[in-house]
């Protein structure tokens, strides 16, 4: 049983992402977070305000079995599977995230200047969650699909704007890690 304490490799985790996706297509189901937002949304009534929610939301409904087991799964991840020891990082790295306020990088597994309660309860801890949530939220919208469904099931349909939106997302990700992160910190 401690294999399951241990990340999985890429030769397990990978062939299980592709049966997984293979059955969703097999299927003719759609994957990713946005497609169990909309889902949420419609169960919630929101197709009396927009049409875009104004559909059988029960036809989807498998999503919501996703979204609880991505709860639960992230509860026993956090709980009981999260390392309590220090992450091995380079020193240089060390010192850079220093120069931009993480003061005990590599410490810990989770470090406090992002994930603590008390950072999130700050005005700039609120404020940074609103922006990140009102950018993630234009940019799925804006690609028609979030991360997970780009990259997931639309690469693997071998689509092209899968591909431009998943090249687009990490080029935000790396403006995001080498510009603003460290202006915000």
């Amino acid at each position: 049983m401690d294999f399951l304490l241990e990340p999985w490799p890429w030769y397990v985790g990978g062939p299980l992402i592709a049966f997984v996706m293979f059955l969703l297509f097999y299927y003719g189901k759609k994957f990713g977070i946005s497609s169990n937002l909309e889902t949420i949304c419609a169960l919630g009534g929101a197709g009396k305000i927009h049409e875009h929610f104004d559909f059988d939301w029960k036809k989807t409904g498998w999503n919501l079995m996703f979204i609880l087991g991505t709860v639960i799964g992230g509860f026993i991840a956090y709980k009981f599977l999260t390392p309590s020891e220090a992450v091995a990082l380079n020193p240089q790295t060390v010192q850079d995230l220093a120069a931009i306020g993480f003061n005990d990088a590599g410490s810990k597994f989770l470090p406090d200047e992002l994930f603590s309660l008390e950072t999130m309860l700050t005005v700039k801890g609120f404020l940074l969650l609103l922006g990140a949530g009102i950018l993630v939220g234009f940019g799925a919208r804006y690609a028609g699909g979030c991360t997970s469904g780009h990259a997931i099931t639309g690469l693997s349909n071998l689509e092209l704007p899968s591909l431009i939106a998943v090249i687009g997302f990490f080029i935000g990700g790396l403006l995001m890690t080498w510009v603003l992160l460290p202006l915000i910190f």
